[in-house]
């Protein structure tokens, strides 16, 4: 799968400038990719490294958009909000929909698996940033577990 070159997504979920910008130079699938797995060759530490970089930010952008886009709809049904606001948050989660396709991997349920570990986290800090809810030590452990659950799932090599 190739992108053009220069093509980027910007997410902008509150007029509060909640921004992830994320710049797809080119993204090709190598075999290794295709089985889910974001380890390269012997000898390419920095591009995997970078890889592993880009996962992660892709996913970070997902969880953004996702709740950005969910709060705003919340916003509008729950909390009375323009309509136009929950408009932009329908427009939000539909870009939340592209997102996780950039992602090197072609394994669908993997992806997504290990997106929903991010988006614990990301929906925890959420609360906190938004909400003023502050995370308890029971919901910073579930985090950790979570986490590593997504990095045995989308990082573990894979033969």
């Amino acid at each position: 799968m190739t992108r053009p070159s220069g093509w980027a997504i910007t997410v902008a979920p509150t007029t509060q400038a909640i921004t992830a910008a994320v710049k797809i130079s080119e993204v090709t699938a190598t075999p290794a990719r295709r089985a889910g797995s974001c380890a390269g060759p012997a000898g390419a530490g920095q591009n995997r490294r970078m890889g592993y970089a880009r996962s992660v930010a892709l996913f970070i952008a997902a969880g953004l958009a996702e709740i950005g886009g969910g709060y705003l709809v919340w916003r509008w049904l729950r909390a009375g909000a323009p309509v136009i606001v929950g408009i932009l948050g329908a427009a939000i989660l539909v870009v939340y929909g592209v997102i996780p396709t950039l992602q090197k991997s072609a394994d669908f349920g993997r992806i997504y698996a290990a997106y929903g570990g991010v988006f614990v986290v990301a929906s925890l800090l959420w609360g906190w940033g938004v909400d003023k809810n502050r995370p308890d030590r029971f919901d910073w452990a579930g985090a950790a577990v979570v986490l590593a659950g997504v990095a045995i799932i989308y990082f573990a090599p894979r033969r």
